[in-house]
């Protein structure tokens, strides 16, 4: 594996690939940009051909080719290799084998993402042989070649047809419940079942192309089935970090520099069909899920995000659509990004819009999108029916929140002005209750930073980590030690007992890249200095807020000496990376 690695490292020059996502200037021998892992206005992520690693002074991200697919498509290890793989057009051996008698050495991840592809093929050739699936995407308006691309298949209504065409691959019981393709029953006695019967299939993939979840649709409505059914969490599938459709769609965004959201997985095959190939679906993810948290929703916007600050809503104009795009909008702002809302006719969809009127109208209906604030302004004027008092309640209370959300004082100055053209009220007056409303929901928009940051936090360390321990756990593993492994585990205990179950596909990783490599003990030293200079940035934040909160004034002194000293350290690590 380790070939595969330094083929792909020999193919693939950090600038070019970094260079493709990133906007990146000369800066003497090293090139730089802004930091795609946080927010900033002035650059401070440098890439060096020199080193083949990337740096960002504002941060601490740090990293080569792997770690860069890491955290900006939001993959494992093993996603990024396959990409970069891709890529660079390199065979993994892995991957190009079938190795059936390879199994007990896979770790339980590996054994998932087979059972999951080999379920999608399965799912394909029931579709193959199901003509009133192909009807029903025939009557959809799908291509033959949309349903190939997209790998769209059908589950036949039958209980074990998937279980047992899986157990026949020589998958146990436990991958098969943990992949979330089949179900135990409450009575032991009795044998597990499928979890998808009788639908049409659509599989969810990561940015790499690996299948992680399905999406079922029910074919023939029995009057209690949900009209889609989604995969389960599962050990490779986190619904708060996937779009369906990502894969596919992330190319177009970038070269496009805007992405379109829809809710449906018809909505989103079409759309592609169509010529939108940088559309994305929520549906089976997180984005309308009124449980989740900010930052679940957050981390579900990090790719896009990351690919471009444009986005256009594309919802059903019903109350449901209308209250999800709300709550995206309202996230999605206060990130600073720009906000679009196609204005969609009540009762129907993208999909019916493509399949019925042509893809000519989409193209319209995306052309005129308009900004989320006019756009919910046009809204609140059209449902007060020319009551100025109405008007006005309504703009107060639905609209100047997302006025807040917005980072430009120069934006939010622009739309208040705009507010006042259209709605007839004094700017003075807007202006008044718009500080109002800053002061309301002064601790929500706390919240949503808070959140915001936790998440670029997560980015930046965990690869770190994981790269860190799998060095620690293969060391442990073998007798001519470069490292002791115990250096390493006493710095990162809490991330050890969180990435313990990933053991094996950590050891993998640090085989793969260090195997023979003569560069293991530097790189784990500037490793533990970024994993540092996290803590330290972390132990800072904590002690600001302690400054802010302090009660008695005698010990303010000893925090801001603890603050210094955090200071100085961070200062010291700096100048010694400027110096290499």
């Amino acid at each position: 594996m380790s070939s595969s690695v330094d083929q792909i490292k020999s193919r693939i020059d950090i600038l070019s690939l970094v260079g493709g996502y990133v906007k990146l200037d000369k800066a003497g021998a090293s090139s730089k940009g802004r930091c795609p892992f946080h927010n900033e206005k002035t650059p401070s992520f440098f890439v060096s051909p020199e080193r083949g690693s990337y740096y960002c002074f504002g941060c601490g991200a740090s990293g080569d080719i792997f770690t860069f697919v890491e955290e900006f498509e939001g993959l494992d290890f093993k996603g990024a290799l396959k990409l970069l793989a891709d890529k660079a057009g390199v065979t993994l051996e892995s991957y190009s084998k079938d190795s059936k008698g390879d199994q007990e050495n896979k770790s339980e991840k590996e054994k998932l993402y087979e059972v999951m592809e080999e379920a999608t093929k399965f799912f394909e050739k029931n579709l193959m042989a199901n003509k009133p699936a192909q009807e029903y995407l025939k009557s959809r308006g799908l291509e033959e070649k949309t349903v190939k691309d997209f790998r769209i298949g059908y589950a036949i209504l039958d209980w074990r047809t998937l279980y047992d065409y899986l157990r026949g691959k020589s998958f146990t019981d436990r991958e098969i419940e943990l992949a979330g393709l089949a179900k135990r029953p409450e009575d032991k006695a009795k044998g597990m079942y499928d979890r998808f019967r009788g639908r049409v299939m659509f599989p969810i993939s990561d940015s790499s192309g690996r299948i992680i979840a399905f999406s079922g649709r029910i074919l023939v409505d029995d009057g209690k089935s949900a009209k889609y059914l989604n995969s389960p969490e599962t050990p490779i599938f986190n619904k708060s970090s996937v779009l369906f459709g990502i894969d596919k769609a992330k190319d177009s965004i970038r070269k496009n520099n805007f992405s379109i959201l829809v809710e449906g997985q018809m909505d989103l095959v079409l759309s592609h069909q169509a010529g939108f190939k940088n559309t994305v679906a929520s549906s089976g993810t997180a984005m309308t899920d009124q449980t989740l948290s900010k930052e679940n929703i957050i981390n579900n916007l990090g790719l896009v995000c990351r690919l471009s600050k444009n986005i256009v809503l594309a919802y059903d104009a019903d109350k449901a659509g209308l209250n999800a795009a709300n709550r995206f909008a309202k996230i999605a702002l206060a990130l600073g990004m720009d906000v679009k809302v196609a204005g969609m006719k009540e009762g129907v969809d993208p999909a019916d819009t493509i399949s019925k009127e042509g893809k000519d109208a989409w193209k319209e209906v995306i052309r005129n999108s308009k900004h989320f604030i006019p756009f919910m302004l046009e809204r609140i004027l059209k449902e007060s029916g020319g009551d100025n008092r109405k008007a006005g309640k309504g703009i107060r209370e639905r609209l100047l929140p997302f006025v807040n959300d917005l980072q430009s004082a120069i934006e939010q100055s622009h739309f208040i002005k705009l507010i006042s053209d259209k709605s007839g009220i004094a700017e003075s007056a807007l202006v008044e209750d718009l500080k109002k409303v800053e002061s309301e929901l002064k601790y929500e928009k706390e919240e949503t930073e808070t959140a915001r940051v936790n998440v670029e936090k997560k980015l930046r360390k965990d690869p770190i980590e994981r790269r860190l321990l799998g060095i620690a756990f293969w060391q442990e593993s073998v007798q001519n030690r470069v490292i002791e492994p115990e250096s390493i585990f006493s710095r990162l205990q809490k991330a050890k007992e969180v990435f313990k179950d990933s053991k094996e596909d950590l050891i993998y990783e640090a085989e793969a890249f260090y195997a023979s490599s003569e560069n293991l003990q530097k790189d784990v030293n500037e490793m533990l200095l970024n994993i540092e200079e996290e803590y330290l940035n972390e132990e800072l934040v904590k002690k600001m807020v302690e400054l802010k909160n302090l009660k008695d004034k005698k010990e303010e002194s000893g925090i801001l000496q603890k603050i210094n000293e955090i200071n100085k350290r961070k200062e010291e690590i700096k100048n010694n990376r400027l110096k290499k």
